[in-house]
């Protein structure tokens, strides 16, 4: 994380310790609603879907807190949130109903109209259009390490929805992670050239 991060994580933490719950929810989700709903998009592949699992996660985050520990960052939480919303959204999609709270209906609608810059240009949403045919796991993975650029015990803990496993699950499963990232990146580095993203060496 950088400074700035550490620093609202900080603030996030004292949050917390004095149970301050529904301004730490509301401080959470305007500080990470835009990446975790851009992460949602880069996985999901569409902006409806996206839009119907940004909102279930942000009820799963207000109804969550009470129990919440503290033991990942805030961001990490908000995270494993969204990549279980959007892992039982995939195995069946729902029509999400209204929570009945201004503040959160208001933030959702925030959120959903800050896209990431990156979202919006030409030659990115080409390489957006070969990541969409990947697996969303894949997609996730790609989208938490070069996007967002989280050290690799976050990502773990995002994936495999678990924010506080042994100290050896964490190794097992980030080894398996990184060798996978490995892999992906030299299957788009194929694709990005068969598409004319990337040039060939030596007239390749």
């Amino acid at each position: 994380m950088d400074g700035t991060t550490e620093g609202l994580e900080r603030r996030l933490a004292d949050l917390l310790k004095i149970r301050a719950l529904d301004q730490l929810a509301t401080e959470s989700i305007a500080a990470y609603g835009s990446e975790i709903f851009g992460f949602l998009k880069n996985v999901l592949g569409e902006a409806d879907a996206a839009a119907e699992v940004y909102s279930q996660t942000i009820e799963d985050l207000w109804r969550g807190l009470s129990a919440f520990q503290g033991r990942c960052s805030m961001r990490s939480w908000c995270y494993v949130l969204a990549h279980s919303a959007a892992a039982r959204y995939r195995r069946s999609p729902w029509n999400r109903q209204r929570t009945g709270d201004e503040r959160l209906e208001q933030l959702v609608v925030q959120a959903h109209t800050r896209t990431a810059p990156w979202l919006r240009t030409d030659i990115k949403d080409k390489w957006r259009a070969l990541r969409d045919a990947l697996d969303p796991e894949d997609r996730a993975l790609l989208v938490l390490r070069i996007d967002r650029d989280l050290d690799w015990a976050e990502i773990t803990r995002i994936l495999i929805a678990e924010p506080d496993p042994s100290d050896a699950a964490l190794t097992r499963a980030s080894a398996r992670l990184r060798k996978r990232f490995q892999v992906l990146k030299q299957e788009l580095r194929e694709r990005g050239k068969a598409a004319g993203l990337i040039e060939g060496r030596d007239g390749e």
